[in-house]
């Protein structure tokens, strides 16, 4: 399939790391993903999702947080404000440089800042989170050992997906800002709900949130078996992907 690597400014001015894929013929949609929190662009059930979509005729942009990945800036000076930021103007690079998307992707964190954002970008018609959770304050349990560390001192270096990164006060004050709930009864989307019953990261209530505060059209998927990355099997983002396509062709 055709590559591009390409680059953005992000919420603070920094390059930010994307990569555009599209199909040979003729393109369908735009797609954008956001992925998880401190993963990127390039963990492999990302990669697997875009080349599925590319294969079904959609073009796919992923691209890396402000300081993660291949983009440039400090993670730590983050938060979900600027996460919602750089989903924003990636949104807005599409849409000055091919077309704007139609469709938002969010993993986890990025659902979350996909569910805030949508309603901001005209062009996109459908919404689709995998494993997202309901608000954005869930995020906390990821390092709530440290919690007394990170107010007391100001920040704390926590571990994540077995990597060190610091996580400064100003994170933990800017995720306790949002509401997603009415975020979520606001949004005059098409949403597709997928995650695991036996997600351990983030639990299926959230799914079961979101779900009941969404209007319609509103769909769930249960991903049964499926960990919180799609990393265990690799047919479970084959499927996530094959099933959005279906889905989203109507929207679009």
């Amino acid at each position: 399939m055709p590559s591009e690597k390409v680059e953005f400014v992000g919420a603070f001015g920094d390059a930010l790391s994307a990569k555009l894929d599209w199909p040979e013929g003729e393109i369908k949609s735009w797609v954008l993903f956001a992925h998880g929190f401190s993963i990127g662009k390039d963990l492999r059930p990302v990669r697997t999702i875009s080349k599925t979509l590319v294969d079904d005729g959609y073009a796919m942009m992923r691209f890396d947080f402000t300081g993660l990945g291949e983009s440039g800036g400090n993670f730590s000076n983050t938060n979900f404000t600027s996460n919602c930021a750089d989903l924003r103007n990636a949104a807005s690079f599409l849409r000055n440089n091919h077309r704007a998307p139609c469709v938002l992707i969010g993993h986890s964190f990025g659902g979350t800042a996909a569910l805030k954002v949508a309603d901001e970008i005209p062009e996109c018609k459908a919404v689709a989170t995998i494993g997202s959770p309901c608000d954005t304050t869930h995020i906390v349990h990821q390092f709530a050992d440290q919690l007394e560390e990170i107010e007391e001192e100001g920040e704390a270096k926590v571990l994540l997906g077995g990597r060190p990164f610091v996580i400064k006060e100003q994170f933990l004050d800017d995720i306790g800002n949002y509401d997603i709930a009415s975020e979520i009864a606001d949004l005059d989307r098409a949403l597709m709900i997928f995650h695991s019953p036996q997600d351990v990261v983030v639990g299926i209530e959230n799914a079961a949130h979101i779900y009941g505060k969404a209007r319609h059209p509103k769909s769930f998927v249960s991903l049964d078996g499926a960990d919180h990355l799609l990393l265990k099997q690799p047919r479970d983002a084959e499927y996530v992907a094959h099933v959005l396509a279906a889905w989203a062709h109507r929207y679009i």
